[in-house]
């Protein structure tokens, strides 16, 4: 299902609660959201859609992914970027890594990890820094 976009700063401002596998549906509506909005988004938090649970989606080479609990434990090369958000009016700037391993979940819940590089690293930040109530 489609959900609005949530631009509450106050709701975007908390810190993301775990998410378990009855968050499955919410994980499905966050993709539903995203490629809906595909023309202008390349990724998306579960805050920004009303919940409050730490689930990403994001586009990844022509695919879409969901990371259920992500956390960077890995990080290289800081640069300094500008982004956008749909939740949030305007640009901001803000210092982000080319390369980050992450420690996720999948949609069966088992634990992965995984390191991304590039465009796809800087969108996969985005959405944690969401996670963790950090608006960007």
């Amino acid at each position: 299902m489609i959900r609005d976009i949530c631009r509450d700063v106050l709701f975007l401002a908390r810190k993301s609660q775990p998410a378990g596998p009855e968050d499955l549906s919410v994980a499905a509506d966050l993709l539903d959201t995203l490629t809906a909005h595909a023309d202008g988004c390349v990724g998306m938090a579960a805050n920004m859609i009303g919940v409050s649970k730490c689930i990403i989606a994001f586009e990844d080479a022509g695919e879409y992914r969901v990371l259920f609990n992500p956390r960077i434990v890995k990080r290289s090369g800081p640069y300094e970027a500008e982004e956008g958000c749909l939740s949030l009016t305007g640009t901001r700037r803000t210092k982000r890594w080319q390369s980050i391993k992450v420690r996720y979940q999948d949609e069966q819940f088992r634990e992965r990890f995984r390191t991304w590089t590039g465009w796809t690293a800087q969108i996969i930040q985005h959405e944690i820094d969401h996670c963790n109530g950090i608006l960007i």
